[in-house]
């Protein structure tokens, strides 16, 4: 059945209101060379149902995260997310306004922000936290930009392990200011130092913990070091189940923390949406991009939610804003919080230990691979292996025996020979004995062949 919202009488009338003959006067400033000189090849119609046995069609083609034992970890991880949570948000409650301008109607969405900045404040050991971010990689551009209003500093020094794609982000975010982006070379052994290379125009040094490779950190001594030269220290997390782990950020003495909430209700999704995680000291609240909601009470006395703090351009000068990201992502800041809420502390702190649990039965398994060498001392659920043939090519052949084996590092560095045998190994709560039987045999035999 065709969708035709228009008449030929109403496209005539609006073409006549703007003063155009026909619908081709719309493209006049076109190239014709640039224009099609026939229809494309697609049917010109199709029936609902032979559209759904097409897209099925197609997306029979992809090999879907459950569906074979799945290794894949890099930035997005696959973690169970209860149903409850999928039912739960589309409770009427939280079906409110797009964006929370009038409280009075907006209550729903306000009361689960304000929880939601609480869990991130509680879970990062900092002071306070936004009502989220776009996702985590736009979240660590955000932080630079801001490291630099708070410190009038330009000098922006990033790890050499922090995730490409979030120094991709950092850089985009600073091109056209004049700020300087140093970027260290990635070291999968964890060797570089980077006290050595801050001095006094450096606005903010930012790291990954655990780092790109899997590898974990304790930045105390780093963090004092620092804060005696008025340096700012971001610390990243894009694997946020390790926080019930390991110790904080917050602890560390972190001034910044950026997060990816994504492992937390929120699946794969094909690399998005995902969510933000902002968080800072309160000297620093001021400076912090995006929205902030607080709690208040109205004139009998009852408890209320607001927008406290918003300074985007939506709501003030560019110049001024302290984000020109205009997106807090609600909809999937609603899941992060409702899965952390059934989860409590202890039941994520408990998927923290059973991830960990997960990655070190899969390490002692692979200890009788031939042909592979562990490259990390420290890890939480994900290290890095490197093979003795070309891990993309590795990575290929695995897929042909149904195993995802994990990502090459090859894949975010091209260009860097001496990772082209490195891999990249996730394991979470959802990766079976089994799984792990299987990609060790699998292994074995595509290393040795």
């Amino acid at each position: 059945m065709r969708y035709l919202p228009l008449s030929t009488d109403d496209r005539a009338e609006m073409l006549g209101k703007i003063g155009a003959g026909d619908i081709n006067d719309l493209f006049a400033d076109v190239p014709p060379h640039a224009l099609l000189k026939e229809l494309v090849d697609l049917p010109l119609h199709m029936t609902e149902m032979e559209v759904e046995k097409n897209f099925n069609a197609f997306a029979a083609k992809n090999v879907a995260a459950g569906s074979v034992p799945f290794f894949v970890g890099a930035g997005a991880y696959k973690h169970h997310v209860p149903s409850s949570v999928d039912y739960q948000i589309q409770r009427g409650e939280y079906l409110t306004a797009y964006t929370p301008y009038q409280p009075e109607i907006s209550q729903g969405t306000l009361q689960t922000l304000y929880e939601f900045q609480t869990q991130v404040a509680q879970i990062t050991g900092m002071d306070v936290a936004n009502a989220s971010m776009y996702d985590g990689s736009t979240g660590c551009g955000e932080a630079a930009l801001m490291a630099r209003r708070v410190t009038k500093k330009k000098k922006i020094l990033l790890s050499g392990n922090l995730h490409p794609h979030y120094i991709d982000v950092v850089k985009s975010a600073t091109k056209y200011t004049d700020d300087v982006v140093i970027t260290n070379d990635p070291t999968v052994n964890n060797t570089e130092s980077l006290l050595d290379q801050v001095d006094a125009e450096t606005s903010c040094v930012i790291v990954q913990n655990p780092d790109f490779f899997g590898n974990l950190n304790d930045y105390t001594e780093f963090a004092a070091a620092l804060q005696e030269q008025k340096i700012l220290l971001i610390i990243v997390t894009t694997e946020i189940v390790a926080l019930g782990a390991i110790k904080s950020p917050g602890e560390m003495g972190a001034d910044i923390v950026v997060g990816e909430g994504q492992s937390i209700g929120n699946g794969l999704n094909y690399g998005g949406p995902y969510v933000g995680l902002f968080a800072t000291r309160q000297k620093y609240v001021r400076q912090m991009p995006g929205r902030l909601c607080g709690e208040t009470k109205d004139a009998d006395g009852t408890r209320g939610y607001v927008l406290t703090l918003s300074t985007r351009e939506q709501h003030i000068r560019r110049e001024k804003a302290t984000s020109n990201i205009c997106t807090n992502a609600g909809l999937c800041t609603l899941a992060f919080t409702i899965h952390m809420t059934l989860l409590g502390e202890k039941g994520f702190r408990q998927l923290a230990k059973i991830n960990h649990a997960g990655a070190v039965k899969l390490r002692n398994k692979l200890q009788n691979v031939n042909g592979l060498t562990f490259l990390n001392k420290t890890f939480f659920n994900e290290f890095t292996v490197r093979l003795n043939k070309d891990a993309a090519e590795v990575v290929e052949a695995l897929v042909e025996h149904d195993v995802i084996a994990g990502v090459p590092a090859s894949r975010l560095y091209p260009d860097n020979d001496e990772l082209k045998n490195d891999l990249i190994i996730a394991v979470t709560e959802t990766t079976s004995e089994e799984d792990m039987e299987v990609l060790v045999a699998e292994l074995q035999e595509v290393l040795n062949a």
